[in-house]
């Protein structure tokens, strides 16, 4: 094609993705002054803060209730004792948290208040005060939808249907810089002279969500794929990859299953593939009724997969024993809330004999001791049944398929304390940006999106103005890259003789390769199987690749991109295992020198849970011209002691010495 002829544009700043934290972004951004701006999205209505939530899904923030007392500098304790977290990281968070939560208030997200218009707040995961706030199941939507109105409301432009396919750098300094992206115009991928976008910037703002196409069973939203090949192939260092999240989740719909869900106390089923079969199979694995229940409701509070909480009987051995029941034999396991487990039922009749402790006790105090898990979850929390009801799923009437899924990415492209990669220009925020180490609390990533965003915001506004390349000084500078990406598109749509690469089929296997051995149960030798898959896989997709039509190159680019991704992923694990071999978070690495949890487990799950040293992070850089990682490990920045002297802090401000 004519390079003269190729969609061009130029902004000061492009936002890639439409979540909460890349809205957040572009409306800082205007708010500060720099309206040369456009949000870039494969698709506006997609990402997972639009389509993901859970019973009563949770915004941390700073507590601004009652009298306990809280601080920026305990919030940002709490953040850092998470462990493998960076601490200038952690301050920011902390200290932005009540600007990005009033910012949210004013445009109007519901958070709930008291008459004195108190902000009242709930402990979520790893949390020691009430810092949890919530505006019911769908708080993130809520979010999203308001931040929206307040772009179109300042004329932001949206560039919908343009995915980002290749991030281009250029060295200044002896530092590798963002300069813009290429993007693939899914509307117009048929013709040549349109396919490809060209956008120039002085900054790039990375906001495409967790890495969740990954993964076979995954709570995200099916939209949600991620974007994170897309900069590792540039070569923006990651760190701590190892770090996800795994919990139980609905696969019909794909929500979280915590909170109320587990506290109704619902029974559980497996059965074989053609639904045959049907057993209460967690009743094998206790020894008492009062602890199968109690593990149960406690999955509730305790809902992310914790291999500490696997020992005694506890909460995470359910989700040991989902996964061996889904992954390891096979079969299809359900919640059932038209029937009760077998522990409440006596005689054909709810009795609640065995049920005892904190159990009881919260089921009495919300009066919630009635006949059946639909009853008792319909009087606690009825929007919970109208998130499934809106979706055709009758929770009176159906079973509720599930399996231990992908739920978030606590790791990510590293950041400075303006969130900020090692590629300057280009910012991360979100759940791509890896600020959250090993156990952040519940909530906290929505936090951290927003504070982010500003802080992100703020920096470029005061030290990245001016104006992008021209189209003339852009190809001059990046015509290579962009006859190549041309190329491929040509070439693969062109095809050779063979087969027809069957795109979505391939897609697949890497889900299923990442969920077997790549998610929350781990080996050494799963690993290098996986490593093995991965390899396979994508030499044969460089060295033949043929598309049916123009509408698949979007899928080709996602498999490119997500292949790349699983790679250093597993390079990471790998290099975990071979460091640690501990586990921790919510994963549980096989281990010849630990202890198998339950004795009626299988001998897969034998493992080490003692504390590995969280002062020090991973951090791992893709080489693609090598198609190599280099792993390394460092220190964790220090929570800041910083000045807090009003008028030193005053005159360093008024001196400009703040945002450097």
């Amino acid at each position: 094609m004519d390079m003269n002829r190729i969609p061009f544009y130029q902004y000061n700043t492009i936002i890639v993705g439409t979540g909460a934290a890349g809205l957040n972004a572009a409306v800082t951004l205007h708010k500060l002054g720099q309206k040369n701006i456009a949000l870039i999205t494969e698709g506006r209505y997609m990402g997972t803060s639009r389509n993901t939530g859970s019973d009563k899904q949770t915004y941390y923030k700073m507590t601004q209730c009652g009298s306990e007392p809280d601080s920026v500098r305990k919030m940002a304790k709490t953040l850092f004792e998470g462990g493998c977290v960076d601490g200038d990281i952690a301050m920011a968070e902390a200290a932005g948290s009540l600007r990005a939560f009033y910012h949210l208030v004013d445009i109007g997200v519901p958070f709930p208040f008291n008459k004195s218009g108190e902000y009242v707040g709930y402990k979520t995961d790893h949390d020691p005060l009430k810092r949890g706030i919530s505006a019911g199941p769908l708080t993130s939507k809520y979010m999203t939808e308001c931040l929206e109105r307040q772009a179109e409301e300042r004329g932001i432009p949206f560039f919908d249907g343009y995915q980002a396919v290749r991030l281009l750098t250029e060295e200044k300094d002896g530092k590798k810089r963002a300069a813009g992206i290429i993007a693939l115009n899914k509307q117009k991928a048929a013709s040549p002279d349109e396919r490809y976008a060209v956008f120039s910037a002085v900054n790039i703002i990375w906001a495409t969500g967790g890495e969740a196409g990954m993964y076979q069973a995954s709570v995200y939203p099916v939209s949600q794929t991620g974007g994170m090949g897309v900069l590792l192939e540039a070569g923006a260092v990651a760190k701590n990859l190892t770090e996800s999240q795994f919990g139980i989740a609905s696969v019909k719909y794909r929500w979280n299953l915590s909170g109320t869900f587990q506290q109704c106390l619902p029974r559980y089923l497996s059965a074989e593939q053609d639904g045959s079969h049907e057993r209460e199979f967690l009743n094998d694995y206790f020894d008492t009724p009062r602890q199968l229940l109690t593990a149960i409701f406690l999955k509730g509070y305790q809902w992310p997969f914790d291999p500490r909480k696997v020992e005694g009987q506890g909460s995470s051995l359910i989700d040991l024993l989902v996964y061996q029941e889904t992954v390891l034999k096979g079969r299809r396991v359900f919640l059932d809330f038209m029937h009760n487990p077998s522990p409440l039922t006596e005689g054909g009749n709810v009795s609640f004999r065995y049920l005892a402790g904190e159990a009881r006790e919260y089921l009495e105090n919300s009066r919630a001791l009635l006949d059946t898990p639909y009853e008792r979850l319909k009087h606690m929390n009825p929007s919970a049944i109208e998130v499934y009801s809106s979706h055709h799923i009758d929770l009176s009437g159906e079973y509720l398929e599930i399996a231990v899924c992908a739920q978030h990415n606590n790791g990510g492209i590293g950041g400075n304390q303006w969130w900020e990669s090692n590629i300057r220009h280009l910012f991360a925020v979100g759940e791509v940006n890896g600020s959250h180490g090993i156990y952040r609390p519940g909530g906290s990533a929505l936090n951290a999106g927003q504070v982010g965003a500003i802080r992100a915001s703020q920096y470029i506004v005061k030290r990245y103005g001016g104006e992008p390349c021209s189209r003339e000084q852009f190809l001059s500078r990046h015509m290579k890259e962009v006859e190549e990406e041309t190329a491929f598109g040509e070439r693969v749509l062109r095809g050779s003789e063979g087969c027809m690469t069957d795109v979505a089929g391939q897609r697949r296997l890497l889900g299923i390769r990442m969920t077997k051995y790549g998610a929350c149960i781990r080996s050494e030798e799963g690993i290098r199987t996986a490593l093995e898959e991965n390899l396979r896989q994508r030499e044969q997709l460089e060295q033949k690749v043929m598309i049916k039509g123009p509408e698949v190159l979007k899928d080709l680019y996602k498999l490119k991109h997500l292949l790349i991704s699983q790679f250093v992923y597993l390079e990471a694990l790998r290099d975990y295992d071979a460091r640690v071999g501990i586990s921790r978070g919510s994963y549980l690495v096989y281990n010849a020198g630990g202890q198998v949890p339950n004795p009626h487990l299988d001998e897969r799950f034998r493992n080490r849970t003692e504390e590995t040293d969280t002062t020090v992070l991973q951090e791992i850089c893709y080489e693609a011209d090598r198609k190599e990682c280099r792993v390394s490990w460092r220190p964790v920045r220090p929570l800041p002691d910083e000045e807090i002297w009003f008028e030193n802090v005053w005159k360093d401000y008024r001196e400009d010495g703040i945002i450097r």
